[in-house]
């Protein structure tokens, strides 16, 4: 079965909840998805060595064989872990979708190239069952 990686910030209800609805979608058109604080939980406590390793790796591990990312592309500017994970899917190759969610902050520009010149940029939930159904069904 095909992999997707879910990428975007996890600080707030509001984000997580908006992310799981994404999977959702993406799950729709017979993805596995990896959704990570679903599938690979939220930290609590201290941020110590282990945890950051272990969720370094876990991440990694569904990012690798991945073949889409679709990135919640939110907030005052884009989440740093997020960037990182469009960064390194861009260069893998890997197939890549942003949703903006209607914000009303223009995307970092570095950003908006890696996703084909902000082509590759939906804003709602609907643009993106609408993106994967001319791709994927």
């Amino acid at each position: 079965m095909k992999q997707a990686y879910i990428a975007g910030p996890l600080f707030d209800d509001h984000e997580r909840e908006y992310l799981v609805k994404i999977a959702e979608i993406v799950e729709s058109f017979s993805f596995n998805t990896f959704l990570p604080h679903r599938d690979a939980g939220l930290v609590t406590g201290d941020f110590t060595f282990e945890k950051k390793v272990k969720v370094f790796d876990v991440d990694m591990e569904f990012l690798e064989p991945a073949e889409l990312v679709v990135a919640l592309l939110t907030g005052r500017d884009v989440d740093s872990g997020t960037a990182a994970e469009i960064g390194y899917a861009y260069k893998s190759g890997k197939r890549l979708i942003g949703i903006s969610a209607n914000t009303i902050k223009p995307i970092n520009n570095f950003v908006w190239g890696l996703f084909d010149y902000g082509n590759d940029i939906v804003e709602n939930l609907d643009d993106l069952k609408i993106r994967l159904g001319k791709e994927f069904s």
